[in-house]
């Protein structure tokens, strides 16, 4: 069994910056990718940004140049850093994990940015 455990959600204000991180506990024994997923409310939940195996990343176009997402596969967490956040950026965040051929979802994390 995965677990995700997604922190570092807030309330911002335009412009600033914040960092998510998700940790996955439970036994590995594969490889696995990790990202992020993000919904606003009336909205489907849309990619942000995916890091793989070999560590290379996807992001969505609206948070290109903005997000970085980075990986510590010492400690299962998987990071996201948000700069330039805009209002189009609130939501929650969800962090996943693929692990052979299942996906895993953390519980959700709100950002919300103030205009």
């Amino acid at each position: 069994q995965v677990q995700l455990v997604e922190s570092g959600g807030g309330l911002v204000q335009s412009g600033g910056s914040l960092r998510l991180s998700c940790s996955a506990s439970g036994s590995f024994f594969n490889i696995y990718a990790m990202g992020w997923y993000r919904q606003a409310p009336g909205n489907q939940r849309e990619m942000v940004a995916h890091i793989s195996t070999g560590a290379g990343t996807n992001y969505a176009d609206s948070v290109k140049g903005r997000f970085t997402i980075s990986r510590d596969n010492g400690k299962n967490t998987v990071f996201m850093q948000m700069n330039s956040l805009q209002a189009d950026d609130t939501a929650v965040y969800f962090c996943y994990l693929d692990l052979g051929g299942t996906r895993y979802w953390g519980q959700g994390t709100q950002v919300t940015v103030s205009s």
